[in-house]
């Protein structure tokens, strides 16, 4: 932080007793710092907004930062006392970034930065109640849905889930899968004899998405117990065929051909 950026406020006046009391405000900075060396130079003190009259007079010294780690940071010192005193009084010292200082970048919930392949053993990633890709399974309109731990659950093919996918959820999962390697695009599907829909090693999702994919059951096939989409494809699809090659004819001997002949002369 440069001098000019640090005291951005117009000053105090000089013979207020706020702004001359530069040494205690670095008496404080030094104390929190824990180390005179880690305070620079006083490079100002501004008057802060007045919440009342009620609040006293409050100013606050600005002083340069050498904590190793921190460029472009400042001490801020707060001062106060109340109209009509000289005793001066502390309210807070805290490190401040100025304009030209280096910053953490924001931070982003673990869950955020979580990705695809991130989660290992013994690795716990909890849902949120605002999760778009789940919605409940439970009644809306019934009281019971009101208390978490009474909450009617919807049973799907005997299973009760207290959450489900959402469409959106299940939306989102589709185009994963579809633009994955078990997708049409890739080029095992390109060169296959036929679609997934129609091998009968092909095991499809229940509920909706019965028709857009479904798990490979086939030990020979690359995505042996993956998701593949309806319309992926690979060469050990269960109608593909050898082509088959006309038979001809092994000559194991000799054989003359005597429909024509030549005559020769002399």
């Amino acid at each position: 932080m440069s001098e000019a950026s640090a005291a951005v406020r117009p000053a105090s006046p000089a013979g207020d007793p706020l702004t001359a009391a530069v040494e205690p405000a670095r008496a404080a900075a030094v104390e929190s710092a824990g180390d005179a060396a880690l305070v620079g130079k006083h490079l100002g003190a501004a008057p802060e907004p007045a919440a009342g009259p009620e609040l006293g007079e409050v100013v606050t010294h600005t002083f340069a930062s050498t904590l190793p780690g921190y460029v472009g940071w400042h001490w801020a010192v707060t001062l106060a006392r109340v109209p009509g005193e000289d005793r001066v009084t502390v309210d807070e010292v805290v490190l401040l970034p100025g304009d030209q200082a280096l910053l953490a970048p924001a931070w982003v919930p673990w869950h955020e930065r979580l990705r695809p392949g991130d989660l290992s053993v013994g690795d716990v990633l909890p849902s949120t109640e605002d999760d778009v890709r789940l919605s409940p399974a439970y009644t809306v309109d019934d009281d019971s849905a009101k208390d978490p731990e009474g909450r009617v659950v919807a049973a799907e093919i005997g299973l009760g889930r207290e959450r489900v996918m959402s469409r959106e959820g299940r939306s989102e999962a589709v185009g994963r899968w579809t633009a994955g390697e078990f997708g049409p695009t890739a080029p095992m599907a390109r060169q296959a004899p036929g679609p997934c829909a129609t091998c009968g090693f092909y095991l499809p999702l229940a509920g909706s998405l019965r028709q857009m994919v479904g798990a490979c059951g086939n030990a020979y096939a690359p995505a042996d117990g993956r998701v593949v989409t309806a319309d992926y494809g690979c060469g050990a699809h269960s109608q593909a065929t050898l082509v088959v090659v006309q038979d001809t004819e092994v000559v194991t001997s000799a054989r003359y051909d005597t429909s024509e002949y030549d005559v020769l002369t002399d």
